[in-house]
């Protein structure tokens, strides 16, 4: 949006915001003004899809069109009790989703307000809701085994979105690290389901450093030593996850390059267990 100066959509959800691309950013005010941009030119006609739960996007309400919220028990797009309910009244039962991490919660409740917005008929949502699997690398689970689940998150380009990914589990092997970009990595350390991690890429050493004194935290020189260290360190019941919260760009053309090898090394490594 930074670049945009006439973009106007009928219809612009601003999911959260966090420190992100300051590799590119002159500072984080500037990311913000990029970030706002997306309701810059609301007419009156169109509609803005407010997390009211994110205080810098709360604030940034817009003044001009239609709002509606997500993210708070009391918001017009809401999950309470069982169920995700629009303007109190239920829409879907949250055990029929087939995502429901916290995050996946959030990301319904946005994603259900824009196609109301944009005019979708509710049981073509609430299908669509239903079958909605996820898509590759943001918390895709790989492979299970007896004792443990291994999940790729390689999408987790910043501290934020890992600590989302840790926040859905209650015991977490964390592998961690890649290129920094220009991002506070010490948040990482306040994950309390992290009980050991992984680090790897050019951060290796940031990573270490940040979870000394709380958990083990054990560099790995490539991603194939990474899945190795991370399966002797993971008890029964840990969820071994790649969420790196750093960009790809040290060792991979992309998140998604990342995330495929990850995955192909952990199930050459569960099928070499099952053998």
């Amino acid at each position: 949006m930074g670049r945009s100066r006439s973009f106007r959509p009928k219809v612009a959800a601003w999911l959260n915001f966090a420190p992100d691309h300051l590799d590119v950013h002159a500072s984080l005010a500037a990311y913000e003004e990029a970030k706002a941009g997306i309701w810059r030119h609301l007419g009156a006609d169109d509609t803005a899809v407010v997390n009211e739960a994110d205080p810098v996007v709360a604030a940034r309400r817009p003044a001009v069109g239609r709002v509606l919220t997500f993210g708070r028990p009391a918001s017009d797009v809401a999950v309470r009790g069982e169920w995700l309910r629009v303007g109190g009244e239920p829409l879907v039962e949250i055990a029929r989703l087939p995502r429901r991490f916290p995050h996946d919660l959030r990301n319904a409740e946005a994603a259900a307000a824009c196609a109301l917005a944009a005019g979708a008929p509710s049981p073509d949502l609430r299908a669509a809701l239903e079958a909605f699997r996820g898509l590759p690398h943001r918390l895709e689970l790989v492979a299970e085994t007896a004792a443990n689940r291994w999940y790729n998150d390689s999408k987790a380009t910043t501290p934020e979105a890992a600590l989302a990914a840790a926040a859905a589990f209650e015991s977490v092997v964390l592998i961690a690290g890649g290129r920094n970009k220009g991002l506070d990595l010490a948040c990482l350390a306040t994950a309390p389901s992290v009980r050991a991690v992984v680090a790897v890429g050019e951060s290796a050493a940031e990573v270490c450093s940040i979870f000394a004194g709380r958990v083990r935290a054990i560099p790995a020189a490539d991603m194939e030593a990474a899945v190795t260290v991370a399966g002797e360190m993971a008890l029964p019941g840990d969820a071994v996850v790649l969420s790196p919260g750093c960009a790809s760009f040290d060792s991979y053309e992309s998140y998604r390059q990342r995330g495929a090898h990850f995955s192909t090394l952990v199930r050459a490594s569960v099928s070499g267990e099952r053998r």
